[in-house]
Order: C-alpha cells, then structure tokens, then sequence
C-alpha cells in the first residue's frame, strides 16, 4: 500500500488480470471447434477451471474497489461524493450493457431483438453499485458493524439459496425485468446470484479499510486469505453433503451436487492472497492502466467479437470453427489489440469526450440556427395549412 496515495496497486493488477483472462476465454469460448473440447485433456481442463475463475474475480474485485473508495471518505450519506459519482456510474454501466446489444439494421427497420433485454456484466456491475449505495445508505446512521455484516449476509443468502433461485422462471415479471433474475430467457449473468460477489468484495474492503494502519496487515491478510479459499475449495462440499445427511434438508444436497458458487469463492481468496503476496512487483504502469482502462476494454471487445450495433463482430464469421493453434494465436492478437485500443483511447479520452462535445453542441446550434431562420417559412406554411382545412371544413369561402 503506498502511504501517500493509500491505494492498493494489487488490486488494480487483479482487475488486470481478470480483465485479460476475460479476452482470452470468451475469444477461445466462441470460436474454437468443438471438437477439440475435451475435458479429458489436461490442457483444456486447466484452461476452462481457470476461465470459470474470471467473474467470480471480476465481481469481487469491483465490489471492493467500489466500496473502498465509497467509505474512506470523511463525508457521510448523500453528503459523500462518492454516492453520486457512484448513482452515475451505476447507470452509467447499465446504459452501456443495453447499449452494447443494439442491433443498427434492427432499429432502422423499426424492430427491436429480444436479445437487446439479455442481461449481461456490465448490468450486473451498474446494478451490483447501486446495490451497495443502497445499503451504505441504509446503515449510515446505523452501528459500523451493521454495513459489513448486511454485506456479508447478501453473499451468503444468494449462495445459499441459489439452488431454490434458479428455479424461479419470474414469469410474472415482463422479460426485461425477469431477465435480471433469471437466465431462463437467455441472460448469460444474472444479478442472482452474481451480485454476492461483489458485496462479499465490498465486505472485505471494509475489512481492508479499517486494519490499513495495522503493521502485520498484508500477512494476517493473505493467511486469512488462503486458510478461508481452501476450506472453500477443499471442504465445502463435504461440509454441505454432510449437512443434508445430519438434517435432512435437501437444500444442501442441491448445492452439494453444483457446488460452484463456494469454490469459485475459494478460488477468489487464493488470487487475493496470490497478488497480495506479489505486491511489491504489481506497481508496473502498464498493468495499472489496463486495470484502470477495463470498461473500454470490455466494449472494445464486445463489438469486435460480438459485433455491437452491426452483428459483424469475430463470432459471426468463425462461430466454434478454428482449431487451437490457430485459436491461441488469435487469442493473443485478440488480447493486445483490445488492450492498446482502449489504452490509446485513455490517452485521449479528454480530447475525444472534447470533440464529441463540440459536434454535439455544433449540431445543436445549426438546428437552432435553422428553426429560427426557418420560422417566416413555418408561419407561411402553417397558414396555407390553416386555410386548406378550413375550406375544407366549409368554415371559409375561397
């Protein structure tokens, strides 16, 4: 942790990293033969254990960078700048997520694809943010252990019970809605049960938080880190299959069988102990900005694979057709290409907003400009329009 600035580099290096994976896996995902998925291959198993890594971190990892700046503040409530910022950010990420699955041929033809209502990542963020504002709020004025504690419960309601959630089709919601519940309908995340992420990241943060001043933080941390991700990863399971077998409950059965959510938990305090222990090496300002560039990067690569707005993204052309070396190859150009777009992007961020800015505003004047110039013609014509009806109408002679 830097002193003067209090910011945790390794977590801009997570951000990173799970950033990068991200590329590499939906890249892989979408376009490698089928034919070459075999789990029975050590390599592609290690592969798809790793990229089920990737959200879990990515989740976490938002939700602690988010309530770590929401609460070392000195500011409090509405008062906190953070709060605001956070609100449009929030929406911010959920206009983007609907943005990015607008189809242009769609709207010109006055139709809107069921697959624009999909939710997706960044739906989930916005929505995860605002979530925790939303407790912030509620606790503010509350016994500190209230936030934390409210957080933690979040996780462990939505893990818990996931088996029963993903039942539930919401069918009495309309789809745009339900489509934030329920993946019956297409939605790749869901903010069920996605969401625990991201307040079990904010749990941490506040932990982070108030131990900062503690001499022995990083050690006690990454202990606390890889005792909890083990008993997470090794023993959960057994624990739950127990459990059922104790109460009866079939609850715990259910997890037992599709006990994702815990492991893949395990598996997030691993890679924080993992980069908490590499700290000192995660201040290059490469790694930084990628982790500080991840939403350009994630548009920037939803609209070359996926085709945003066109439908002629990567996916389109060599949907499930490349074989691996050909696959890894691109995986690899796919990685940099996002990455020095959306870095050179940042770099001139101001001055793109900037331009945009004045076309905007250039627009708007012109139209201005021509309305007012246009007004002698309106009137003119709102006259003879005026007349015609009225003859028509019988209510005047020629």
């Amino acid at each position: 942790m830097n002193t003067k600035t209090n910011r945790l580099f390794f977590i801009d290096a997570m951000r990173a990293w799970a950033i990068l994976m991200m590329l590499q896996g939906h890249f892989i995902d979408g376009l490698l033969d089928p034919v070459f998925r075999d789990r029975e291959n050590m390599v592609f198993s290690v592969w798809q254990y790793f990229r089920g890594i990737t959200a879990p971190v990515f989740f976490t990892v938002s939700g602690f960078i988010f309530t770590y700046l929401l609460i070392k503040v000195p500011q409090k409530g509405f008062e906190n700048p953070r709060v605001k910022k956070g609100i449009r950010r929030g929406l911010q990420l959920l206009l983007i997520g609907y943005f990015l699955r607008m189809n242009l041929f769609g709207i010109l033809t006055g139709e809107i694809y069921d697959s624009f209502y999909l939710v997706d990542v960044l739906h989930c963020i916005g929505l995860s943010i605002l979530t925790l504002i939303g407790v912030y709020l509620f606790t503010i004025k509350r016994k500190k252990h209230l936030f934390p504690t409210l957080l933690l419960g979040i996780t462990i309601v939505l893990f818990l019970f996931e088996p029963l959630f993903k039942q539930w089709t919401f069918s009495f919601l309309p789809n745009a809605i339900a489509n934030y519940f329920t993946k019956a309908n297409g939605s790749v995340f869901t903010i069920i049960p996605w969401l625990g992420y991201a307040t079990i990241g904010g749990f941490i943060s506040v932990l982070f938080n108030r131990f900062k001043d503690y001499k022995h933080l990083y050690e006690v941390a990454i202990s606390l880190a890889l005792v909890f991700g083990s008993i997470l990863i090794f023993a959960s399971s057994d624990f739950f299959l127990y459990t059922h077998r104790i109460t009866g409950i079939q609850l715990f059965a259910d997890i037992f069988f599709n006990n994702y959510l815990f492991i893949r938990l395990g598996d997030v305090f691993v890679i924080f102990a993992i980069f908490m222990l590499l700290r000192k090496f995660m201040t290059n300002k490469i790694v930084l900005s990628i982790g500080a560039s991840t939403l350009s990067i994630y548009v920037i690569h939803f609209v070359i694979l996926y085709g945003s707005f066109t439908g002629l993204g990567l996916y389109r052309f060599f949907n499930h057709i490349l074989i691996p070396p050909v696959v890894i190859a691109g995986a690899l150009a796919f990685m940099f290409a996002c990455t020095f777009l959306a870095l050179k992007y940042g770099k001139h961020e101001s001055e793109i907003k900037g331009n945009i800015a004045w076309g905007i505003d250039y627009v708007k004047n012109q139209s201005i400009g021509i309305y007012k110039a246009s007004k002698p013609i309106r009137k003119e014509a709102f006259h003879k329009a005026r007349l015609f009806l009225l003859r028509i109408l019988g209510l005047v002679k020629n």
